[in-house]
């Protein structure tokens, strides 16, 4: 009998697998694919939950994997769900609850497109599922810890689709081959602290804050490039926590938040914000430090064999041939690039993160049919 992806994708929402608990998800999946002739090894790190699963023998010249996670946002305030958001509740040709978008759907459907492809027409080769418990986290311990596990233990992918949401509208319409890089600039300026009526007394760190801040902000990081938009630099949060209208702060805090294209690293990007900062303490007299957190780099995976797989087996299933794109945040796709080539593929992601979260019932079946295809396609080549 097929293993049905919407019956699986139910379940899984019924696990509450809130990063970084576990919630039962992986249990199931282990049990699930262990029936299905996968050999399930547990790569729990840092207190995260994670499940590595392989069909075929180790060493295989070919090895194609799929990656996805489990764990999801808080629900947020349950009274304005009009579902239970663990209940999985298949109505109105959808299924209901959080998780049932991004991403426990694509889990569902590329875990049912593997077990039925090697049931019906084992590969000559060998398929891998990296699946975690820390997507929606840090992130230091959920795919990076599968990938660490995988080299001691001379596993590797040849090539990996993430199966998130892809798709902005329609079914098919959209891959990623690449993501833009993300880091955060943490910006405190300090001086002074003094009595507003006597400024000369203090030394205000504000006006050199904001001075940096227009700097930041009114520059052009770039015009784009090939397969990327223009990089972008976002003013998240300035802060003195002064409470008094009379008093001058001692400190100032900003945050920036930068998402970049494969014209920049995160290294040449802090270079530029830390001469920036050194410029503008230099003409102020304030001393200004900036912390910075990088959540990924940008990459790109060139079009080829995996874009074009995946393309030839959505255009079959839903009529379209879906657009190469790298727009959007991160997701764990910017780890797995430093292992082998990636590619994302995944269903409609309106609903992804908010209440009532939900996905078509038909898409779910769409999207097991189209990693079946890929699969067959890859191991055919």
């Amino acid at each position: 009998m097929p293993t049905d992806p919407v019956r699986l994708t139910a379940d899984l929402i019924r696990c509450p697998s809130v990063t970084p608990e576990e919630g039962g998800a992986l249990v199931l999946l282990e049990e699930v694919l262990t029936l299905g002739g996968f050999t399930c090894t547990r790569v729990d790190r840092g207190g995260v939950s994670n499940l590595f699963a392989r069909w075929g023998a180790q060493g295989n010249a070919r090895t194609f994997g799929f990656n996805g996670h489990t764990d999801v946002v808080p629900v947020g305030n349950a009274e304005d769900w009009t579902v239970d958001p663990f209940g999985g509740v298949e109505k109105d040709g959808r299924i209901w609850g959080r998780g049932a978008c991004d991403m426990k759907s694509g889990v569902a459907a590329f875990v049912a497109a593997a077990i039925d492809f090697v049931a019906a027409t084992p590969p000559d080769g060998a398929i891998v599922l990296a699946i975690t418990g820390d997507e929606e986290g840090p992130g230091r311990d959920g795919t990076r810890a599968l990938l660490d596990w995988m080299a001691e233990h001379g596993e590797r992918m040849d090539h990996c689709l993430v199966g998130e949401p892809t798709c902005p509208e329609r079914m098919g319409e959209m891959m990623k081959i690449g993501r833009r890089g993300s880091m955060t600039g943490f910006i405190t300026a300090t001086g002074v602290q003094g009595h507003a009526a006597y400024p000369h007394r203090a030394k205000n760190p504000l006006p050199a804050l904001a001075k940096l801040i227009d700097r930041l902000a009114s520059h052009e990081l770039d015009t784009g490039t090939g397969h990327f938009d223009a990089s972008t630099l976002a003013v998240t949060t300035i802060d003195t926590g002064n409470p008094a209208n009379n008093v001058i702060p001692a400190r100032g805090r900003a945050t920036v938040n930068i998402r970049f294209n494969d014209a920049h690293s995160s290294a040449s990007l802090a270079d530029w914000l830390r001469a920036e900062a050194a410029a503008v303490a230099a003409e102020t007299g304030i001393a200004i430090d900036i912390r910075i957190e990088v959540s990924g780099e940008s990459f790109l995976t060139p079009p080829g064999l995996l874009s074009d797989l995946i393309a030839d087996a959505a255009e079959a299933v839903t009529g379209l041939r879906p657009e190469l794109s790298t727009s959007g945040g991160t997701s764990d796709a910017r780890f797995i690039k430093d292992h082998c080539p990636v590619t994302e593929f995944g269903l409609v992601g309106q609903s992804m993160h908010q209440t009532d979260e939900h996905a078509e019932v038909a898409q779910i079946r769409q999207l097991k049919d189209i990693y079946r295809r890929i699969l067959a396609g890859y191991f055919a080549a």
